[in-house]
């Protein structure tokens, strides 16, 4: 398990962003204070605050964890 934070704080983004979670067969979710969000569904990440980073937790193994990293890079916030 890997987590990691990131910024969805567009419209666009979010829409790529599930695009390319979507893809992955690993279990990814979002957590946004008490709330833990399917990082694969768009109604659930609209349902929550965007303007902040939220943390992404990513179930997969450690090379297949870098591969999705790799992937959603841009919405890293460091």
């Amino acid at each position: 398990m890997r987590e990691v934070k990131i910024l969805l704080n567009g419209i666009d983004k979010v829409k790529k962003f599930v695009s390319i979670t979507s893809q992955s067969d690993a279990e990814m979710e979002i957590i946004c204070g008490r709330y833990i969000i399917d990082a694969k569904s768009i109604m659930g990440i609209f349902s929550i605050d965007l303007s902040k980073p939220v943390m992404l937790r990513i179930h997969e193994d450690k090379e297949r964890e870098e591969d999705i990293i790799q992937a959603l890079k841009e919405y890293i916030a460091e």
